[in-house]
């Protein structure tokens, strides 16, 4: 009886025990986490100068974890097919795939570059004829607006201008920027050493993360399991997957929607027999890698072009374009790249606007993925809370709303 008591006075002693160092250590995380926050706010400014330098000197491992990732995306289908042809194991798929992956990526800038070049070379040599006849043109109609018009002549001469004071502003112009052309010229070449040699780090980085991907994302999961719950691992990885398949969904999406974009207007440029179709057509696939607003840049390259040789050619392009971009706008886009990363049209629109303002045109290329995976979570979540609201009304016997069709409202998008 006695040794029954003592053992409960030490279980309770026990229990009493971790409660209270259980209770310490959430004391002390949540001091730390309020000194940490206060530290943050006070210092917030040098807080982002030392979060910008780690980025610029993690810039290199960024861009290769950028060059895995777009690389991986024909590494995976290609290394399926060579399954057929090699063992499972065997250690030559990996390699090979990976050759085949860059030389794949490689072949289709080349592509590009050989396609385009020599029309571009072409179409300067043109340009070098047509702009003098364009000019003489442009003077001859306002020659004869002028004479039709004297009153604007009039009004043209009335006109004070101080060219002395223009001059001296010139000279004096002149006079800073040859100081600081020099500099400039370093500046830009030191750019250029350090943007090539950035690239090569990262890169081989690349080349690192493709071959051993599979050891990286063991070691990864053993170190999340090592210091977080499993719960939080599961949801971590769930997460992690969602984003990868997703930014893989887009990046495939993007390169079929241009390149369907690209053929359509060059199939519709030769019927009407316009001219650069073959480089507008590039161009504008090109360019629509850009979601939604990148055709406009090709189509403004393509309607100068155009401009100088013939100013109906330029117009009747301007129809043909936005017809087409109407067509793919509100037809293509939404259902090729809208439907491959599971959002709806008006959020990719959304999503588009909202990167673009903020980051620019690597804005617009991340936030659809990143949004398409925000929207994903959510959706799932919102679902979960309403199944755990219907299966709580069923079990208190409590009428359940239903819509007109018979079925319950616990789903969106």
């Amino acid at each position: 009886m006695f040794s029954w008591k003592k053992r409960e006075n030490y279980k309770e002693k026990e229990i009493r025990m971790e409660f209270n160092r259980d209770t310490i250590n959430k004391i002390r995380g949540l001091i730390l986490f309020t000194v940490v926050t206060v530290i943050v706010g006070i210092n917030y400014t040098r807080v982002l100068e030392l979060l910008a330098s780690a980025v610029h000197m993690a810039a290199p491992f960024i861009l290769g974890a950028v060059i895995a990732f777009i690389l991986n995306v024909p590494m995976r289908w290609i290394e399926t097919s060579l399954d057929r042809v090699f063992k499972k194991n065997s250690r030559l798929k990996r390699p090979l795939s990976l050759i085949a992956s860059i030389l794949f990526v490689a072949g289709v800038l080349f592509l590009v570059m050989f396609v385009v070049m020599p029309q571009l070379v072409r179409t300067l040599w043109s340009l070098q004829n047509s702009i003098p006849v364009f000019f003489v043109e442009v003077r001859e109609q306002l020659e004869r607006l002028f004479a039709e018009n004297p009153q604007i002549l009039t009004q043209i001469e009335q006109v004070h201008i101080d060219w002395p004071k223009i001059l001296n502003e010139t000279l004096l112009f002149l006079k800073n920027g040859a100081s600081s052309m020099l500099d400039t010229t370093v500046s830009a070449a030191v750019s250029i050493v350090s943007g090539m040699s950035t690239f090569l780090i990262g890169f081989i980085f690349s080349m690192y993360i493709l071959l051993q991907k599979e050891n990286l994302s063991r070691q990864m999961k053993k170190l999340l399991r090592a210091f977080l719950p499993e719960s939080v691992v599961e949801e971590t990885l769930r997460i992690a997957a969602l984003t990868s398949k997703t930014f893989s969904s887009f990046l495939a999406g993007q390169c079929v929607e241009a390149v369907i974009l690209g053929s359509m207007f060059f199939a519709v440029l030769m019927i009407l027999d316009l001219p650069y179709a073959l480089l507008v057509g590039v161009l504008i696939a090109f360019t629509a890698l850009i979601p939604v607003f990148g055709a406009f840049i090709g189509w403004g390259i393509g309607a100068f072009l155009m401009l100088i040789t013939s100013p109906m050619d330029a117009l009747l392009f301007s129809v043909v374009f936005f017809v087409l971009q109407q067509i793919e706008g509100n037809l293509i886009y939404p259902h090729v790249v809208g439907n491959s990363v599971g959002l709806p049209s008006i959020w990719v629109l959304a999503a588009v606007t909202l990167g673009g303002s903020m980051m620019g045109v690597p804005g617009m290329l991340i936030f659809i993925p990143l949004c398409s995976v925000l929207y994903t979570l959510l959706r799932d979540e919102v679902n979960e809370r309403l199944k755990r609201k219907v299966k709580e009304k069923e079990e208190t016997q409590c009428p359940v709303t239903v819509s007109e069709d018979g079925e319950h409202n616990n789903n969106i998008g």
